[in-house]
């Protein structure tokens, strides 16, 4: 799937999440968490999930629903498009920004450091 495809609205995200956490689901079983969890009638889930098949995020074969993208790749492009959007592709603006005078702890401090040292560019 090309890349530019991956970008959900957020009631397709929220869908696809439904889908995510609970497949190999079967439609009715996702027309109940929906309209538990969304607030959806048959109908909407049905729309919604035709229309995510037809972007190819989601199949329904034999009354089974999977997904067809992970929700890993998902994030990683809608993280990298606000990125790049709204920070002109400025991580320390990005998180300036984020953090906006808050404090984290000792524990988040480290895992932070341990991200950015396995995501270093190599020098050489």
């Amino acid at each position: 799937m090309d890349e530019k495809n991956l970008k959900l609205c957020e009631s397709d995200y929220r869908f696809m999440t439904v889908i995510w956490e609970n497949e190999p689901i079967q439609s009715g079983k996702l027309v109940e968490i929906c309209k538990e969890k969304l607030g959806w009638k048959k109908p909407t889930t049905y729309t919604t999930l035709k229309k995510m098949s037809e972007k190819g995020f989601a199949q329904n074969v034999d009354t089974v629903v999977t997904s067809l993208i992970a929700k890993e790749d998902v994030q990683v492009f809608a993280s990298e498009h606000f990125v790049n959007h709204t920070f002109e592709g400025s991580l320390p603006k990005f998180l300036v920004a984020f953090f906006g005078g808050k404090k984290i702890s000792e524990d988040e401090a480290e895992e932070l450091k341990r991200l950015i040292d396995q995501h270093k560019e190599s020098e050489g």
